[in-house]
């Protein structure tokens, strides 16, 4: 039935147009006498009315989705957009493959060398023409500016109790600070020398990030209770979504390498590599 002033379609036992609040009759189609509608059914129908007219718009706006199956995807609040899914998280166009310290001075140590290196390799050369990939280098400061705090944490990773007696450690020049042939940088790739267990400190990373685009930060490398945790947290309280290939990532510490990655798995977004190529391919 319709209002008879705006034609406004009235579900079956309203008395009055919801729209323009005109009274409604409904009229005996034997002898036309007026027929006023049962108030408690109006009531009820009049409510349901008012659910679909007012709130359904503002409901659809916040919940359906304009893909197919209705499901969920990325949304923006205040003009940031949030991911919802890894698929999202790690879209080779807003991501970075980075590749910490693979060094020969620290491959040679860890506990599973030979499959990390494949793992390694694989991803590395399924992902280096889908998104950038940053490698980084330890590279020892001038001994005249390296701290006391340094020396004193490198006497204890060394078991040593002298200055005297540390090891040479990634010497420009030396072997151990090289990157294996399995795994080495290509020429599109970027190689940043940094100082510290951060890969914000002391470099222009961040910089390039922003400048880039970039929002996810995929890393793989060693160590995992060192570096990796360290910069990984570090990108999260800078606002960088961080991703820990869980099989990409090692240590010369199995048990720690594991604490690690417990850790951050309650903290950040901690994936094997197949599962990321599959939210990639």
């Amino acid at each position: 039935m319709k209002c008879p002033k705006c034609q406004f379609e009235i579900p079956e036992g309203l008395t009055f147009c919801g729209r323009r609040g005109a009274k409604l009759e409904k009229f005996c189609p034997t002898c036309n006498e007026v027929r006023l509608m049962n108030f408690k059914k109006t009531a009820y129908v009049m409510s349901v009315l008012l659910t679909l007219v007012l709130f359904m718009p503002f409901q659809g706006r916040a919940q359906l989705s304009p893909h197919e199956g209705g499901a969920t995807q990325m949304k923006t609040t205040n003009g940031v957009t949030v991911y919802k899914n890894l698929r999202e998280i790690v879209e080779p166009k807003h991501s970075c493959l980075i590749v910490w310290d693979v060094q020969n001075g620290l491959v040679d140590r860890i506990f599973n060398k030979e499959e990390f290196i494949a793992t390694l390799k694989m991803f590395i050369e399924k992902l280096r023409n889908r998104m950038p990939v940053v490698y980084t280098l330890i590279t020892p400061l001038p001994k005249r500016f390296v701290s006391s705090w340094n020396y004193y944490s490198m006497m204890k990773r060394f078991n040593v109790d002298d200055i005297k007696k540390l090891p040479p450690f990634m010497a420009i020049g030396s072997k151990d600070r090289e990157i294996p042939e399995a795994v080495k940088p290509q020429s599109t790739d970027i190689v940043l020398e940094k100082h510290t267990a951060s890969i914000f400190i002391g470099t222009n990373f961040e910089y390039m990030m922003r400048n880039g685009g970039v929002t996810t930060l995929i890393f793989t490398g060693i160590a995992t209770e060192f570096g990796i945790e360290s910069s990984a947290r570090d990108a999260s309280n800078r606002g960088f979504y961080p991703v820990v290939v869980s099989d990409c990532v090692s240590s010369m510490d199995k048990e720690a390498h594991e604490r690690s990655l417990r850790n951050l798995a309650k903290l950040l977004i901690v994936e094997k590599s197949r599962d990321i190529l599959q939210n990639i391919d």
